[in-house]
């Protein structure tokens, strides 16, 4: 009996064969009925698409045009929008002082911007954006440096509303901390006074406290006294927003592992030290998700504070729609304003994907 050894090289292992099912062909026409409704979804896009090119680009009034042509037009009156943009971004603002908000609203951006990076996530980072807030509020209203002063009730558009969302979820963060640590420390006074304050809070609609501020808040103070409606509702918003945001992060402080206190106080950290430097970190990464959810909701909500007489983004809206010597295009104006809110919020979502991706890697490592 004689064996013969092969000497052939080990073959490369071959790859397992593409299952057709997965490509998206098969998912799209695989079947009758996905067929069928492939067919019928191109159809209706195709039908929407062309109604809405023939609406906004074909048939629409551009820039220039009076309303009368846009009464007798049948698409879009971006006219409209032309005419009262100004209106529309800084409502009843003075027109020869409307350099003062755009100012204050590219000093928001610039700030936004600027602390997008963690490198920047420094005291003096948020100095500087107290300092500036505080500028841009002695801008807006004047009356110092020769500059005509301004009240509030003239004060509108997209100012406000960027100024409201900053100063409520700037101001209610910390305020949420300090309500979330209470709610979970071990001094029964503190944790009795954070329930109370996050529960009453989360129980009552943001319209009912907006109103609170508006019409209980001034019957409260001594007689002669009075608080401007700008800072009635940002205290309204702050308040609403701390509550949220303190429940959010409690969530992420029951998630730290005790073994993180633990061997904290055990190299010697004081407890303020320990949370300020090893759990409150880690509690606010692991909710990102969530209070970006927050901050978007708080930034919609300022679209109510036309209850305490402000005339937000959406408010000066309503008010160009106003005009008798325009017809009323509606929906030009609101999609404007969405898209606005739209960047507002999408910009901030994505932003919180990007922290969640770079911290995800770094506990990866």
């Amino acid at each position: 009996m004689s064996l013969t050894l092969s000497t052939d090289a080990p073959q490369p292992a071959r790859q397992a064969p593409r299952d057709r099912r997965d490509t998206v062909w098969h998912r799209l026409f695989g079947s009758l009925f996905s067929a069928l409704a492939t067919v019928a979804t191109l159809a209706l896009v195709l039908a929407a698409a062309g109604r809405l090119i023939n609406w906004a680009v074909i048939d629409a009034v551009w820039p220039g045009a009076a309303g009368d042509v846009c009464r007798q037009a049948s698409g879009a009156c971006w006219a409209f929008l032309g005419e009262k943009m100004r209106q529309i971004l800084f409502g009843i603002y003075p027109p020869g002082e409307q350099w003062r908000p755009t100012a204050v609203c590219g000093f928001i951006l610039a700030m936004t911007v600027y602390s997008l990076s963690p490198r920047h996530w420094r005291l003096r980072t948020a100095v500087l954006w107290i300092v500036g807030m505080a500028a841009g509020l002695a801008l807006m209203q004047g009356g110092v440096f020769g500059l005509a002063r301004v009240p509030t009730a003239s004060w509108g558009g997209l100012p406000v509303t960027l100024l409201l969302a900053v100063c409520s979820l700037g101001a209610g963060l910390p305020l949420g901390v300090l309500l979330a640590l209470g709610r979970r420390g071990s001094l029964p006074t503190a944790r009795f006074i954070s329930v109370g304050i996050i529960e009453l809070i989360r129980g009552l609609p943001l319209v009912s406290l907006l109103f609170m501020a508006s019409i209980v808040l001034p019957i409260m103070l001594p007689a002669g006294m009075t608080i401007d409606s700008l800072l009635r509702a940002g205290i309204a918003l702050t308040v609403f927003s701390a509550a949220y945001l303190a429940e959010v992060i409690r969530g992420g402080l029951q998630a730290i592992p005790p073994g993180q206190a633990e061997a904290s106080r055990a190299l010697g950290l004081s407890w303020w030290q320990m949370t300020r430097l090893v759990v409150l970190p880690q509690a606010l990464r692991k909710v990102i998700a969530p209070l970006t959810n927050t901050a978007i909701v708080m930034i919609k909500n300022t679209s109510l504070v036309l209850i305490v007489g402000l005339f937000d983004l959406l408010s000066a809206g309503r008010a160009a729609l106003t005009d008798p010597a325009w017809p009323t295009p509606y929906v030009e104006t609101y999609l404007f304003i969405a898209s606005i809110y739209f960047c507002i919020c999408f910009g901030l979502s994505r932003y919180s994907m990007w922290l969640e991706h770079r911290y995800k890697k770094g506990e990866l490592r």
